[in-house]
């Protein structure tokens, strides 16, 4: 239980300084309130806007089941509508390799990876091969056009097998 303070004379609160948030908590007398820093308030502070209180946003309207879904469907229409034959080709192409790669990470510890360069060799193969997929996708992306307007599709794509050439070489070697 804290202690109890007694209440000074009338006489002792000469000796209190006028403003009480510059005393030290020490010199004030026990039964003042020594306001905080918190509550003291500017202009800056206390200005509104039409949303409320500067700073401050409003909570905003929680996202029902309903909004999500249509959402996602929106996004799926404008994926669908808005993105060319080939772009879409090289993303179910992508959607593969992330598929190898979670049943070969999962096979790998499930089944065991005793031959363990062979595990690292096909996982560094699927993971090779989409980043390969990954930047020829963003080269013959007509949305890219401006960054990559030297470069022909054909070109990239010839770069494309050549690094896929080189990438299997590597894993075939890694294995033994």
């Amino acid at each position: 239980m804290p202690p109890r303070h007694r209440a000074q004379p009338a006489g002792n609160q000469a000796a209190v300084p006028a403003s009480p948030a510059a005393a030290p908590a020490s010199a004030v007398a026990p039964n003042t309130a020594v306001p905080s820093a918190a509550s003291h308030t500017t202009k800056a502070a206390s200005a509104t806007s039409a949303t409320g209180p500067v700073g401050l946003s409003r909570p905003s309207a929680k996202i029902t089941g309903n909004d999500a879904q249509s959402i996602l469907a929106g996004v799926w229409r404008n994926y669908v509508d808005g993105t060319e034959q080939r772009v879409k080709l090289l993303d179910t192409f992508m959607a593969f390799l992330v598929v190898v790669g979670v049943l070969q990470f999962v096979y790998c510890i499930v089944g065991g990876n005793y031959p363990f360069n062979a595990f690292l060799s096909g996982f560094s193969a699927t993971v090779g091969q989409f980043v390969l997929t990954a930047s020829l996708r963003i080269q013959t992306n007509p949305e890219n056009k401006a960054e990559f307007g030297s470069i022909s599709h054909e070109r990239a794509f010839a770069d494309y097998v050549f690094g896929s050439l080189i990438l299997h070489f590597f894993c075939v070697n890694f294995i033994n």
